[in-house]
């Protein structure tokens, strides 16, 4: 049996994809939000046609969107991991993250992994402050 912990909220947002297992879209806990990682499915759950081009976009609108239900912004993210498919696509992913993070530089760890689910090209998860000062 398991005993609920009454100061984590689970983070849910019809603007990305549902989750598909046992797992929520992110956990609020404190000043702190966790995401799962986010692959290229729409938010009806459909996988993004293309090239890692288009598949790291719609990562990125996923992450968005559940950023924003939690009251934060791609400026309030201290942490990524970026998981890829192919490490020689890295500079191609590298570019659009920064497009969407600008100036703003959290700390990161991309990796290469054999395999994502539904065999997609890339993976990313973030750790983002919610404290609003």
């Amino acid at each position: 049996m398991t005993k609920s912990n009454p100061n984590l909220q689970v983070i849910s947002t019809e603007g990305a994809p549902a989750a598909i297992g046992p797992y929520s879209q992110a956990i609020k806990l404190g000043g702190l939000l966790f995401t799962s990682g986010q692959i290229p499915l729409d938010p009806a759950g459909n996988l993004v046609e293309g090239g890692i081009e288009e598949q790291t976009h719609q990562v990125f609108r996923n992450l968005q969107a559940v950023l924003a239900e939690a009251g934060a912004t791609f400026q309030d993210v201290v942490k990524a991991t970026v998981f890829l498919k192919d490490m020689n696509q890295f500079a191609i992913v590298n570019g659009i993250y920064s497009s969407y993070f600008g100036d703003h530089k959290p700390a990161r760890s991309a990796v290469e992994v054999a395999r994502l689910p539904k065999d997609v090209f890339v993976e990313i998860e973030v750790i983002a402050s919610t404290n609003v000062e």
